[in-house]
């Protein structure tokens, strides 16, 4: 039977974690926030010159 009292004594993160973390934290990634605001900006935009021509 596994003993967890002493298997958690034995524990030892990996660095291998904390440096995937940092790298992963450190880039800027275009998430869907992003896109969504860009899709806002350009269908924003088309409504003010369609209202300029009176299209």
């Amino acid at each position: 039977m596994i003993n967890y009292e002493e298997e958690l004594k034995k524990f030892k993160p990996s660095l291998d974690v904390d440096e995937a973390e940092g790298a992963i934290y450190s880039r800027d990634l275009t998430d869907v926030i992003d896109i969504l605001q860009e899709m806002l900006k350009e269908t924003s935009g088309s409504r003010k010159e369609s209202a300029e021509t009176g299209k």
